[in-house]
């Protein structure tokens, strides 16, 4: 499994009339299996901060290590679930759950075989042949999900996976991915603007300040995973503390574009 290490990374976006500055000296750590949430108001680099951990953008300054190595590049292991899905209209279930295996040259029984697997983990074994246009939101994100864990992947990164779906089908998909957490023991990174899903899916709960972004504070969340915890007083009390430090950094009054 993948540790995670955030030194010192700031982000600025250079603009034709502007530079934007995203992040700012952002420190943080993750142990191996960790399971962390970050939420902050809209434009304050969550998913800047995610693209650099995946490897897609280069920091300005500073670096990411996961696993010991400085990421430079996306790595084969780190697997991205962006909140469009990122799913091609024009493959079956089955193809796009390969498409992760494909693309890193892997064999195609082996590919056939580990994408079957995962659509079966998620409850799509019986819709391989269908079109992501025939699936509902909630297998769409099944089948995202699918992809990810067709390629073994140690370090899984979601930027607001959840967002665009019913609140019924959000809590089912909330919970798989809780399941699928304990079962494989990856460690995951989990950008969202809900309150309640942050601490329904982090162990620690990042608050990052309005932008350039930074950890303005952090939120242990011990109770993360147990039974029932949605209906624990230990649950409602650490989304009346996001809240207040929500409030804080203005992020429950602020608009604007995300970053």
């Amino acid at each position: 499994m993948a540790d995670v290490r955030v030194d010192s990374v700031s982000l600025t976006y250079h603009g034709v009339d502007a530079d934007v500055p995203a992040l700012s000296g952002v420190d943080l750590a993750l142990a191996e299996g960790e399971a962390i949430a970050i939420i902050g108001p809209s434009g304050c680099g969550k998913s800047t901060l995610l693209l650099a951990m995946a490897g897609l953008l280069a920091p300005t300054a500073g670096a990411v290590v996961v696993a010991g190595e400085a990421v430079a590049r996306p790595r084969l292991r780190t697997a991205l679930i962006l909140q469009d899905f990122g799913l091609l209209p024009w493959k079956t279930v089955l193809a796009n759950a390969e498409l992760g295996l494909r693309i890193r040259h892997h064999p195609p029984e082996e590919s056939r075989r580990r994408a079957l697997e995962a659509l079966t983990r998620v409850g799509l074994e019986e819709f391989l042949e269908l079109f992501p246009s025939e699936l509902s939101g909630g297998m769409r994100q099944r089948l995202a999900l699918a992809r990810a864990l067709a390629l073994d992947a140690d370090l899984l990164l979601m930027d607001e996976p959840l967002s665009a779906l019913d609140a019924l089908t959000r809590e089912d998909l909330q919970d798989l991915l809780l399941t699928l957490w304990r079962d494989r023991g990856h460690t995951s990174v989990l950008v969202t603007h809900s309150i309640e899903e942050a601490v329904y899916l982090g162990r620690r709960v990042l608050v990052m300040s309005p932008r350039p972004g930074r950890i303005a504070a952090v939120v242990d969340n011990p109770g993360m995973g147990d039974p029932g915890y949605r209906e624990t007083e230990s649950f409602h009390a650490t989304c009346v503390e996001l809240r207040g430090l929500l409030a804080a950094e203005g992020a429950l009054h602020r608009g604007g574009g995300a970053l």
